[in-house]
């Protein structure tokens, strides 16, 4: 019988030691991988993806992982699946966790995922939703540490985040305080995050003795900054928002070039993507020298290899070789007859 699975749904579902080992998971697959060695510790392994909305980078990193690791991984998105609609969110996590050994969910609502995860017979990993982007965030930590002074420790790393209270803001806000980091947000009072996430957050502190701040006065956050980070201003659902919020943000909180030279010289930009260019961040700021976004994209893919071989691999019950040749050898004598 198979162990109940566990799920990747937050971050703040697993511990500071939990999260260094992933990352540890992480390093060790993408330096295989640079090696043209990527074990195949999932062979056979099917992944089904499920998408409410497009996307690029999750739905890349995914499907190549899982080819990578010698799986399959099958894409799966409203009006090709019954999600909610015309069968229930239960029955559907029941029947595809039958057919699947893991599910990848790119959700519009958290309880979406939530329900899949308590009624699925395997592990569910949050590719997204519209509170939190755990494997974005990751991904982002395992950037940083690459690209932080050798030997830095993650207690002196200062992150800040510039612009709205978003689903990456969030997911960021938790694990760098998870992790002992020093973390920031910037933006207009309206646009800051709300209590709830500051309560989870200085819990965090409590025990990994990073910190929080939240403020207006952009340029006091990016001044000491290692890493500045931004997205985009607006989601799924705001749009009727636009204008209103490119007014509260659009001059003071844009990453320009004017703003980076109040932070740091050494200091990193990083960017979840896709970026509206132009708006949230400058072309020059994007394509300038400090700009880590497409390391960022990259590390995208090695995490979602780290992800799905801690929840999956440690699942698998091979068969042994004579219980494998018995099979074949039964099956071979029925085709024969």
């Amino acid at each position: 019988m198979l162990v109940k699975p566990r799920h990747f749904i937050d971050t703040q579902d697993f511990s500071r030691d939990e999260l260094l080992r992933l990352i540890e998971l992480i390093r060790l697959l993408k330096a295989a991988d640079k090696a043209g060695a990527c074990p195949k510790l999932l062979a056979g392994v099917s992944l089904g993806m499920i998408f409410e909305e497009p996307s690029t980078r999750t739905r890349i990193s995914f499907e190549v992982a899982m080819t990578k690791l010698g799986g399959h991984a099958l894409y799966l998105k409203p009006g090709e699946i019954h999600l909610g609609v015309r069968e229930s969110l239960r029955d559907t996590a029941q029947v595809i966790s039958r057919m699947v050994d893991v599910i990848e969910a790119r959700v519009l609502k958290h309880q979406t995922v939530l329900d899949l995860a308590a009624n699925s017979q395997v592990p569910v990993l949050n590719g997204l939703s519209d509170y939190n982007h755990p494997t974005q965030v990751v991904s982002d930590v395992f950037t940083m540490m690459e690209h932080s002074a050798p030997g830095k420790p993650m207690s002196e790393v200062k992150v800040t985040f510039v612009g709205d209270a978003t689903n990456v803001c969030s997911s960021l806000m938790m694990i760098c305080t998870q992790m002992g980091m020093h973390f920031t947000q910037a933006a207009p009072a309206r646009y800051q995050a709300p209590e709830a996430w500051r309560t989870i957050a200085k819990a965090n502190n409590q025990a990994s003795r990073g910190s929080l701040r939240i403020t207006d006065d952009v340029v006091a956050a990016v001044s000491d900054a290692d890493f500045i980070y931004t997205d985009l201003w607006w989601w799924v659902g705001q749009e009727a928002e636009i204008p209103d919020r490119q007014a509260a943000f659009m001059p003071t909180y844009q990453v320009n070039e004017a703003l980076l030279a109040k932070a740091p010289p050494h200091a990193k930009f990083m960017h979840c993507l896709p970026a509206s260019r132009g708006v949230e961040v400058t072309d020059a700021v994007m394509d300038g020298p400090q700009s880590i976004i497409y390391d960022q994209s990259e590390n995208r893919l090695h995490t979602e290899k780290g992800l799905l071989v801690s929840f999956v691999y440690p699942r698998l019950r091979p068969a042994s070789p004579t219980l494998a040749d018995y099979h074949r050898s039964l099956i071979e004598d029925f085709l024969a007859r």
